[in-house]
């Protein structure tokens, strides 16, 4: 009967491989239909608002052109990027909670996130850079952090606890370090990245959203050829090894696109926390797993409907995304940490 109900993709040797089961299709059919709902809303809404037949001719091209700038340049760009980042944030929360084995393990839990916002910062404060350094310096600094932590945390292997104290450790110091980058520098660039620190989605445009966009899908991509390894991993080193999975190898992989999809999204947004950790966990209680194709489209719902409540909540005053999301998820890592104090 199992067989039935799941369908494995990939290659006899294991090398690649992924498996589908049909009820976890059916939560990706509702999540994915809830996006794009929520999507034609987010094109519909704001000072110039349309109705569902203009926002549709304005997509195929056959609208007004007041309709067409609006719609096609201003707001979907900031739909898709919206949906895109929420979907890197969220498969890679999924990635490091299942690499620890702990609902707390997410990168801007683990000071993944903190890293690539010092490669931002140091970008934008010391070497004035552009939009495109300012991208490259966010992932050198993600993936930096990420070695330096793996490195500490290593003691003939890794363990799930230690690498997030390690992670907390090294996020605390770094956080401060970005206090001191940030009252240093210039007011134009201290200007400039507290707007950058605040996680915004407000003037994403094509140019802007496409080479994040581009990178974090191939990225999501490869994550998702390693699915199945890292649910064997999940099993235990021994066993994953037993099974024909190079355990350490894989892991580094794993960790090294996660890292890669939280600093691409830090980059093209700046920081925005929570989702990352919040995502994988009401997917892991809604089907009792955090599958990576599912972690994704949840985050890209709630990045959706955060940015949706921090355009038009106080309208007209937006707020950062980031805002709204710090907000909500900072209760649920409160009640998160009382949860887990209970099992101690």
């Amino acid at each position: 009967m199992m067989a039935r109900r799941t369908i494995l993709i990939g290659r006899p040797d294991g090398t690649i491989s992924f498996r589908l089961n049909f009820a976890g299709l059916r939560l990706a059919f509702i999540l994915a239909l809830a996006c794009l709902l929520l999507g034609v809303m987010a094109l519909k809404l704001g000072a110039l608002s349309f109705s569902n037949a203009e926002v549709f001719a304005a997509l195929k091209g056959e609208g007004s052109s007041r309709a067409m700038i609006v719609i096609k340049q201003w707001r979907l760009p900031r739909v898709l990027m919206a949906l895109v980042i929420g979907a890197a944030l969220g498969m890679s929360g999924a990635i490091f909670q299942s690499l620890v084995r702990n609902p707390l393990g997410s990168p801007d839990v683990i000071g993944f996130g903190t890293g690539a916002h010092t490669g931002a910062l140091i970008t934008i404060i010391v070497l004035n850079g552009g939009y495109l350094q300012i991208a490259t310096g966010a992932i050198i600094g993600g993936l930096l952090t990420a070695l330096l932590v793996y490195l500490l945390a290593w003691r003939q292997g890794i363990h799930g606890f230690r690498l997030i104290i390690t992670g907390i450790a090294v996020s605390a110091m770094l956080a401060a370090f970005n206090t001191w980058l940030s009252i240093t520098g210039s007011l134009e660039a201290a200007m400039s990245v507290a707007l950058w620190a605040a996680g915004s989605l407000n003037g994403m445009s094509w140019a802007k959203g496409l080479p994040a966009a581009a990178f974090c899908l191939c990225c999501m991509l490869l994550a998702l050829l390693l699915g199945r390894r890292m649910q064997l991993l999940e099993m235990g080193d021994d066993s994953a090894s037993a099974l024909g999975v190079p355990a350490e190898r894989t892991r580094l992989q794993l960790m090294a696109l996660g890292v890669a999809l939280i600093a691409a999204a830090t980059a093209a947004t700046g920081p925005i926390a929570f989702i990352a950790l919040v995502a994988p966990q009401i997917v892991k209680r809604i089907s009792n797993t955090a599958t990576l194709y599912l972690s994704a489209l949840m985050g890209a719902l709630l990045l959706l409907l955060a940015d949706i409540t921090a355009q038009h909540l106080f309208f007209p005053q937006q707020f950062p995304v980031g805002v709204i999301t710090v907000s909500i998820g900072g209760i649920y890592l409160i009640w998160l940490l009382l949860c887990e104090a209970k099992r101690i």
